[in-house]
């Protein structure tokens, strides 16, 4: 018997100091229409970025996964949206998926059966150089 998970949609938060200076979270609007579309849960609340991060843009690696670590923690009122639950990321950009892996790491830490990652676009590697500061 195959028992289907409840899912949530959740979303990777910014910090609320870089929403202040963005005033949109594009991230925010792609799972809000997500949810809306498939008629399961919108949690934008289910995951906190807890810890300011510099801009990832540059970043090998390494310094990305160092950057968003301990990023992420699920807030303890967002817990029965995660809890056991399936739980949809929604992301706008993968880059090199440190940040990503950080937010599912926060969700399976707070009890999250399983974690999905939706993203709209991606970064290819070459795309973004050192010191390059126009995008593509």
């Amino acid at each position: 018997m195959v028992k289907k998970l409840m899912t949530s949609k959740a979303l990777v938060p910014l910090h609320w100091r870089r929403f202040l200076e963005r005033r949109f979270n594009q991230s925010a609007e792609l799972a809000r229409t997500v949810a809306a579309m498939s008629g399961l849960p919108f949690a934008p609340d289910a995951v906190r970025r807890v810890k300011r991060t510099r801009q990832q843009v540059g970043l090998p690696l390494r310094e990305r996964e160092d950057n968003v670590r301990a990023a992420f923690g699920v807030p303890p009122e967002a817990d029965i949206e995660v809890r056991g639950r399936r739980v949809l990321v929604v992301d706008d950009v993968y880059t090199t998926g440190a940040t990503v892996s950080a937010v599912a790491r926060a969700l399976a830490k707070s009890g999250a059966k399983a974690v999905d990652v939706l993203t709209f676009a991606r970064v290819l590697p070459g795309d973004f150089q050192p010191g390059e500061a126009q995008t593509i």
